[in-house]
């Protein structure tokens, strides 16, 4: 095989950790390797220019605020002990009142706090355990560690944890863990009341100290008396295995019921290997469907869901230092088959859209996810696990509907890194069904997540976030129900009328973030002002010449050390004109922090492009 297409080849798997050998010590191993490289590709300008295209350079005049962020990452490193034995493992929770655990002599003094510590379960030892990656009797290995660390501050009913050594006296190859966990009031009661309803419930995060979610909501219509209830049941993690088991009954005021259940073990970790789920829904429920002259008729929908997936991660390099070691080689595949129980007429459903349908598609890819910690993003000064990375994969299969077989193809490109100028994620897909060699129900996707370096303005602290999504259809199904629309959850909130639709779309939020020092009763305040525009698009009218929609909002998010739940919010927005509605429009608590979500460098289930 010809040099240049060997080398370009290598050049293109060490591609996804080119960034990411800037961030932590890739150690001599790596060093040796680049250096290898990098003396290879000066022989001849094809060379030179992959590389340059690839890499980039490891040499720096100066520390970047990204090595200072990293250097609590490092210091955790445990290198000292690295290839020990782990003799004993020491866990300690606490109660969320009073503790630290940084500081062992932190205890309750307030009567409120030592009340709503006997009020509170505590986690059990043995629901910590089992979300650690390593056991007695093994070698430490740092990465193993510090994911362990990640995946236990990422469950709900936990506020901070610290792992750490602790070195055994006249014992050279040895060496006990502790692990030392505070947890959140995991307890959430619920309550609403209008003029026309009311909805009360409870949520509980950490039931019995186990771990287990449930959620039981109910709501009542005051004019008819019907009553609603929704119900589910998580398990987070099984025997150490974090299979995760979650079980949902739903019957709405109208008496639509949705019955589901779902088992799945996902790619959780750069580190995991085997990944793979199930999941079962029944769906009862109505919708409004228009006919060829756009006069809307209730349908009744029954429908059956059966999917499955499967997923291996292979490591591509050997080698103990980070970068190689979070670096894989993903393949997955699934199956999804949607059977419909009953059919609607040819006038509300001409193209046989709601149809039964059977999908197989395999993907595979070549992905690196690593995490930085940073604060003042999501929550009040609290740990975050910010993930950053990259992702090459290519998704495969065909799809069986309407007595036709038609192949689906796409692709995914996805990168994140913390820059100079604050951190920056951009995520493309592109997929198409093709049919007798044409395309159908193409869709191009492409977000991008920017969020600055945090800054002060006086003793406030203050970021600036940024997030752009471009959604373009092409070949769509000729139906309402084909189109994409600027709505609560995928755009601007609050434009919910599903006659604002269109093939294509473009929408971009601005927010600037505040955090005000201090605190009351152990509530931060983050006062926030948030700009949100949005343009559709479709077969007729271009993006740039239709109507640009916007939002204004005013609001401040609301967080609590000791609570279970991210935050809540107050907020009021003006809608300078919503169609169907009217103009200067004021509405409160149209604005979800969730709009702002942090990427995940990662390859699961296969899946077609979100059309949304």
């Amino acid at each position: 095989m010809n040099k240049k297409l060997l080398f370009g080849m290598l050049l293109f798997f060490l591609a996804c950790i080119n960034s990411t050998a800037q961030v932590t010590d890739s150690g001599n191993d790596s060093i040796k390797i680049y250096k290898k490289i990098e003396d290879y590709s000066k022989r001849n300008k094809f060379n030179q220019a992959l590389y340059k295209l690839l890499f980039k350079s490891n040499r720096k005049s100066s520390a970047s605020s990204t090595d200072q962020r990293n250097a609590y990452f490092n210091k955790k490193s445990f290198e000292r002990y690295e290839g020990k034995i782990i003799r004993n493992i020491n866990i300690t929770t606490l109660d969320p009142f009073g503790y630290s655990v940084d500081n062992y002599s932190n205890e309750p003094e307030k009567g409120i706090e030592k009340l709503g510590n006997k009020l509170h379960l505590k986690t059990k030892k043995w629901t910590i355990r089992n979300l650690l990656l390593f056991k007695k009797n093994e070698v430490l290995d740092s990465l193993i560690i510090i994911e362990s660390e990640r995946l236990i501050r990422k469950q709900r009913y936990v506020r901070s944890v610290v792992i750490k050594p602790v070195e055994i006296p006249n014992c050279k190859d040895s060496v006990d863990i502790s692990v030392r966990v505070l947890d959140s009031w995991s307890l959430v009661p619920d309550f609403a009341i209008t003029s026309s309803q009311a909805s009360y419930g409870i949520t509980e995060k950490n039931f019995l100290g186990l771990g287990h979610e449930f959620e039981n909501d109910f709501k009542n219509r005051f004019d008819n008396g019907q009553n609603a209830y929704y119900g589910r049941y998580s398990i987070p993690n099984f025997k150490n295995t974090y299979i995760n088991s979650t079980f949902i009954y739903e019957n709405s005021l109208d008496n639509y019921t949705t019955k589901s259940a779902r088992v799945e073990r996902t790619f959780f970790s750069p580190l995991t290997r085997l990944a793979g789920g199930v999941y079962f829904e029944n769906k009862f429920y109505r919708d409004s469907l228009p006919d060829n002259n756009n006069v809307f008729e209730d349908q009744i929908f029954k429908l059956e869901t059966q999917d499955y997936w499967l997923g291996h991660s292979f490591k591509i390099f050997k080698g103990k230092n980070i970068d190689f070691r979070t670096t894989n080689l993903v393949t997955t595949i699934g199956y999804k088959n949607v059977n419909y129980l009953n059919a609607r007429s040819e006038e509300y459903d001409p193209y046989h859209f709601y149809a039964s349908e059977k999908l197989y598609l395999t993907s595979i890819g070549i992905n690196t996810q690593k995490f930085i910690q940073d604060k003042y993003l999501f929550n009040f000064g609290i740990i975050e696990d910010v993930p950053f990375g990259q992702v090459y994969s290519i998704t495969a299969g065909f799809q069986d509907k309407n007595n036709t077989k038609r192949a689906y193809f796409g692709g995914r490109f996805a990168y994140g890194y913390y820059f100079s100028f604050g951190y920056l994620s951009l995520n493309t897909e592109l997929g198409s069904f093709y049919s007798n060699g044409n395309s159908e129900e193409s869709t191009f996707r492409f977000e991008l997540v920017y969020f600055s370096k945090l800054a002060n303005l006086g003793s406030w602290k203050v970021r600036q976030f940024f997030k752009p999504i471009v959604v373009l259809g092409n070949n769509r199904v000729p139906i309402i129900n084909d189109r994409i629309m600027i709505t609560d959850e995928n755009g601007i909130s609050g434009l919910n009328n599903p006659m604002i639709n269109g093939t294509k779309k473009i929408t971009t939020s601005f927010q600037t973030q505040t955090y005000v020092p201090g605190n009351w009763h152990g509530f931060h305040f983050s006062p926030y002002y948030n700009m949100t525009f949005g343009l559709l698009g479709d077969e007729t009218n271009t993006l740039f010449t239709s109507k640009l929609y916007s939002k204004f909002s005013l609001g401040v998010l609301i967080n609590n050390d000791y609570l279970v739940f991210d935050n809540f919010q107050i907020s009021i927005s003006y809608y300078p004109s919503i169609p169907f509605e009217g103009s200067n429009i004021f509405r409160s608590n149209s604005l979800k922090n969730s709009d702002l979500s942090l990427p995940a460098f990662q390859i699961g289930q296969p899946l077609i492009v979100p059309y949304k």
